[in-house]
Parts: C-alpha cells; structure tokens; sequence
C-alpha cells in the first residue's frame, strides 16, 4: 500500500515535469508529450515517469533521450515545488496503454466483421422453446 505522502508527491511531479515539458524545455526532440503517471518509490529517491508520444514510433526513441538529457532541470523545478529530504531521480519511460488500447480495439473489429459460425447461422429462432407455460 502506497502513502499518502508518496501520492500527494507523485501527483506533484506530474504537474511540474507535465508543465515544465510544456512551456519551459527548448529542445526540439521533446515535443507532443503527454505525461500520464508517475510512480514514486517508498523511500522517494527514485520517480518512474510514464510518458505518451504522439507521432512515430522512431520519433519515441529521440523523446526519451530528449527527456532523459532534460533530467537535472525537471528535477531542479521538482526540488523547488516538493519539500522533502530527497528530489528524486527520474527516470523515464514509454506508457504502452494506448497502444495496447489501440490493438484491442483492432482485434475487437476483426472479430466483428468476421462472418458468423457454422453454430450461429444454424440456430432457428424456432426452435426455442419457453422455460415454463403457465
């Protein structure tokens, strides 16, 4: 079970790295970032930060090495906003839920658009008969 702490931290390095991404970083390799959660170790020493990109995914790669350089400047605004013995060190990463979302979405309109099977097309709605006549 995590802390209250350890959340009310999580949530506040996601607005500072989330607006910092937006209005501060100038490197032309971080852009159409979304960051959309933080994890924070029990100790505080270590942030997972979980990151969207819109876009290619050769472009994915170049984000995080973007991110990854802009590493000591988030943690700076991040040591400015959270007051606690340690910044933590961030690391981050790729979210792969919406493209796990995207591929369940796909499967789903495979299967619907898959002719039906022997089983179905032979059932007669004739054939059904009440549970019980009264």
């Amino acid at each position: 079970m995590t802390s209250r702490r350890v959340l009310k931290a999580a949530q506040a390095i996601r607005e500072v790295v989330s607006l910092a991404i937006l209005t501060e970083l100038r490197d032309p390799r971080v852009d159409n970032v979304t960051v959309t959660t933080v994890e924070v170790t029990g100790d505080m020493k270590q942030a997972r930060i979980h990151v969207t990109v819109m876009g290619e995914d050769t472009n994915s790669s170049q984000v995080l090495k973007g991110l990854s350089s802009a590493a000591g400047f988030l943690q700076r605004k991040i040591a400015n906003r959270i007051e606690s013995r340690y910044t933590p060190k961030l690391q981050f990463v790729l979210d792969q839920g919406q493209e796990n979302a995207r591929e369940v979405a796909r499967i789903l309109e495979d299967l619907a658009s898959e002719p039906k099977t022997v089983t179905q097309q032979n059932e007669d709605p004739a054939d059904t008969t009440p549970l019980s006549e009264t």
